[in-house]
């Protein structure tokens, strides 16, 4: 303001001046005040906040966001390679932690795109604490993370990739089972998820479930089918940072100092923003709050501070962000689909069997999978050396097996089938499924001693 008020010339810093005293602030300042802002907004009480007892949160992370191209930042971002060659402007990663109901952020990293989005995650766990459920998507479903979450205290809804088989150590009467990830128990969902198209196509996908939840009575499976979904509303949560109030623009600093402060005071504003729509929201009990508009509450927080009206009077509702929310609901939301496209395809045409127009949804239909079950993207569990090891160590517990005698039980009498089990019966022993009693003597771990079904 200063800057543009041009007829109190001898009050009015230079533009360098304003830079040097940003320069010697630093970030650490615009930090503090988003963790100020940062944390849980609604109450356990406002719908699609919480399922059962806990508060559901989610990771996620966003690396489209442009630096610019100066000497300074491309030395500390980098730039990203794609198939294309180099993109112009350096890219940021943003990991955020989100309440998925509100989607407010509990906690913000950032940094250069050549570190992993479970890296970053690491930072924000001590941000989970036992009345919060995490979900998280498949890049974060290594064992060491699962374990570290469960750690925190706070349960876990992940999803495994389908390449990914883990061992069965009971099998529960809803088709789920449990295993076990570096000597703790989780439990796996597997089911089929199909949506039928108001064009008449048919899309779907498997879905491999992990999670803390055990119990099959308070949490059935197909619940926690139905629950995952809610990971998406982070999706949302970066759609309105970088298209609404980033606007897709370029960051101005031209160095890594000042992308930092630019970053964190952008990450207060939409925090900010998002209290005020869930105070608006929390007026009128009930509520859910996807019935808020983030743009219309954008718009209102922006003329409010340029007209300068209503800041006195913050009890009153008839005006403000506020009003603007409450005057501007958004309809129920609407069940469809649209087909996630990469920002820079290989090719131009369109994968087959998906439109890029978003569709309508006109049916919905959750399959479950018991253990043994199989399809075209799957193979049956049962033929796997690891379940045959596991169902013929269980025969006699308390028996040290050879493995020489645990390859002749299974039929297996070639020289290599017999050194490539030898590996895996090591790997399983590091994995705690089974303990070394000596050289080439292995014995079920206790864990393990529960026979599936």
């Amino acid at each position: 303001m200063a800057a543009g008020n041009r007829a109190l010339t001898w009050w009015v810093p230079s533009e360098k001046a304003l830079r040097e005293v940003r320069r010697r602030l630093g970030p650490a300042p615009f930090r503090e005040l988003f963790d100020v802002v940062a944390g849980p907004l609604a109450r356990p009480s406002t719908p699609g906040v919480c399922y059962r007892r806990w508060r559901t949160v989610a990771f996620d992370g966003c690396s489209s966001l442009e630096a610019p191209d100066t000497l300074r930042v491309r030395g500390c971002l980098g730039k990203t390679r794609r198939h294309r060659g180099v993109e112009g402007y350096p890219h940021i990663r943003l990991m955020a932690l989100c309440e998925t109901g509100t989607r407010g952020l509990l906690g913000a990293v950032f940094g250069p795109t050549c570190t992993g989005e479970p890296a970053y995650a690491r930072r924000l766990l001590p941000l989970l604490d036992p009345g919060m459920l995490l979900l998280v998507d498949r890049n974060f479903s290594g064992d060491e993370f699962l374990n570290d979450v469960a750690d925190t205290g706070a349960q876990l809804l992940a999803r495994f990739t389908l390449r990914r088989r883990p061992a069965v150590m009971a099998v529960l009467p809803d088709g789920s089972y449990l295993t076990r990830l570096l000597g703790r128990t989780f439990r796996i969902t597997e089911a089929d998820v199909t949506a039928e198209c108001s064009d008449g196509s048919r899309i779907g996908d498997r879905y491999r479930l992990v999670t803390t939840l055990r119990d099959h009575h308070t949490d059935p499976a197909e619940r926690l089918v139905g629950l995952y979904r809610e990971r998406w509303e982070i999706e949302l949560s970066f759609l309105a940072l970088n298209d609404t109030l980033f606007a897709g623009r370029v960051l101005r600093s031209a160095d890594p100092v000042g992308l930092e402060q630019e970053l964190w005071a952008l990450l207060t504003v939409y925090q900010t923003i998002r209290r005020a729509m869930v105070d608006a929201i929390e007026s009128r009990p009930g509520t859910n709050p996807d019935r808020a508009s983030f743009t219309v509450a954008l718009h209102a927080a922006q003329e409010q501070v340029i007209t300068a009206q209503g800041i006195l009077s913050p009890d009153d509702v008839s005006g403000g962000v506020t009003g603007a929310v409450l005057a501007g609901f958004l309809p129920p939301r609407r069940a469809r689909t649209s087909a996630r496209l990469v920002k820079y395809p290989i090719s131009q045409y369109t994968v087959a069997g998906q439109s890029r127009r978003s569709q309508r949804i006109t049916a919905l239909s959750v399959t479950l999978h018991e253990v043994g079950s199989f399809g075209p993207k799957d193979t049956s569990r049962d033929v796997g050396f690891r379940e045959l090891t596991l169902r013929l160590l269980r025969t006699d517990p308390d028996r040290a097996w050879r493995t020489v005698e645990i390859s002749r039980a299974l039929g297996i009498t070639t020289t290599p089938k017999y050194r490539s089990l030898c590996t895996q019966i090591n790997r399983w022993a590091d994995q705690f499924m089974l303990v070394r009693e000596g050289r080439g003597r292995y014995r079920l771990a206790p864990e393990w001693l529960v026979s599936p079904r």
